[in-house]
């Protein structure tokens, strides 16, 4: 696929290159830990985690009659929560760096129906995204599936994941797929919003592991439907 630049945008999309390596890493990994606080939100305000303090301070209160013994305790399960919260997305982000993202070129360059784009403004990466073809679609129809979709905190707001989905869409009608593919978590409210808007439909929900499920962070699974009818306008 050939590069494409938004004219009207300060910045534009292309192909990734080795030299983009560093840059691509440390976007994903910053963005992936944005969303420590809202996960570590949502853990808080769960009924039982909410039971477990107030219980808790209620036992303290009652055997030992001390508010201070009560409060240092609930201080550190809830500290004990937050590392929990930040070791979990922390894992994932090393994984993720020692799998696709250790040899971009390899796992998104090296095949056919497969892509990875790169927003560059100034030289600086402020945007990724890639796409591999699904595993296991269904019967008759060929999918693509979007991955590692980020943008740099400072350049949101300026239409550059809007614009990377629509490179994605692009490239997968040019492949003649029937549909796109992704999943992401329930915590990363933006991206979902942004999904939504641009015509993806939520097809399932599921929790990848107990540990995920314990924290209430569940995955949704999203599909858009691309256009079969000849000659019908392309993503604007």
């Amino acid at each position: 696929m050939n590069t494409r630049s938004f004219c009207m945008a300060p910045y534009h999309i292309r192909k990734y290159r080795e030299s983009d390596h560093k840059q691509v890493l440390d976007l994903f990994s910053r963005g992936m830990e944005e969303h420590i606080p809202a996960t570590f939100h949502r853990v808080l305000m769960l009924p039982r985690t909410l039971l477990l303090l107030l219980g808790v301070s209620l036992v303290l209160f009652l055997l030992y009659d001390s508010w201070l013994l009560a409060v240092l305790c609930n201080f550190t399960l809830l500290l004990f929560l937050w590392l929990l919260t930040r070791y979990s997305w922390r894992q994932y982000i090393l994984k993720c760096l020692r799998t696709d993202l250790a040899d971009i070129t390899k796992s998104y360059l090296s095949g056919c129906g497969s892509c990875f784009w790169v927003a560059e403004y100034r030289g600086q990466v402020v945007g990724m995204v890639g796409t591999l073809p699904a595993k296991d679609p269904p019967l008759g129809r060929k999918q693509l599936q979007l991955f590692r979709l980020s943008v740099a905190l400072e350049h949101r707001g300026e239409g550059i994941a809007k614009a990377l989905v629509r490179t994605v869409l692009q490239f997968a009608q040019d492949q003649g797929c029937c549909d796109v593919i992704l999943g992401t978590t329930i915590v990363q409210h933006s991206a979902l919003a942004l999904y939504q808007r641009m015509g993806f439909q939520k097809t399932n929900e599921f929790f990848l592991s107990m540990m995920a499920r314990l924290m209430n962070v569940s995955i949704v699974h999203l599909t858009y439907r691309l256009p079969t009818i000849p000659d019908q306008p392309r993503f604007s």
